[in-house]
């Protein structure tokens, strides 16, 4: 069984690099789920609560929200693509615009090492789609160009809207690819 479970970890490929630690977990993780929990729903500048009749409270809230929209361009092209509501795609916003070097990896998905660690929260997905916007480990960002089954665990940063074109624009070697924020 040993045996069984090395030759196994030996044979998979995993994002980033092959240098990087094989994570395994016993347990069957959950994806995480947009719960709506918001740490910090005050407004510094009207601290009324609901209690007190405030009648723009949602308005308050909207504007405490992320921006979840991004565009991501290769070679040219826009992709929009929406981010995940957790503390790892808050981080990533926090650092856009950026433009990146991605390497190519496995022929399904182009990769980054971020110079700072962002917050991870990582599951594994089994089914990486086409146009997942990923962290491996907490530096290293992934953007997927092709659907394949993973045993890896990832945490979710965004996926891109429409995906279609995207392998195309990505291309067979590295890449730059800018991230924005989107109005």
């Amino acid at each position: 069984m040993v045996f069984a479970s090395l030759l196994l970890a030996m044979s998979v490929t995993t994002a980033c690099s092959e240098d990087d630690p094989i994570l395994v977990d016993t347990e069957t993780p959950m994806p995480p789920t947009d719960n709506g929990d918001e740490s910090d729903t005050t407004n510094s500048e009207n601290p009324t609560t609901p209690e007190e009749g405030d009648d723009n409270n949602d308005e308050n809230e909207d504007k405490n929200e992320m921006n979840k929209n991004i565009t991501i361009i290769v070679g040219g092209t826009p992709f929009a693509a929406t981010l995940t509501d957790n503390d790892a795609a808050r981080a990533f916003a926090a650092m856009l615009p950026m433009t990146i070097q991605m390497s190519e990896l496995n022929g399904n998905e182009k990769y980054h090492y971020l110079d700072n660690n962002l917050p991870t929260d990582s599951y594994r997905p089994g089914t990486i789609h086409v146009g997942d916007l990923m962290l491996y480990g907490s530096t290293c960002v992934v953007l997927f160009y092709e659907t394949f089954s993973s045993s890896y665990s990832y945490t979710r940063i965004g996926q891109i809207a429409n995906p279609e074109g995207l392998a195309e624009a990505l291309g067979n070697g590295d890449i730059s690819v800018k991230f924005e924020m989107r109005q």
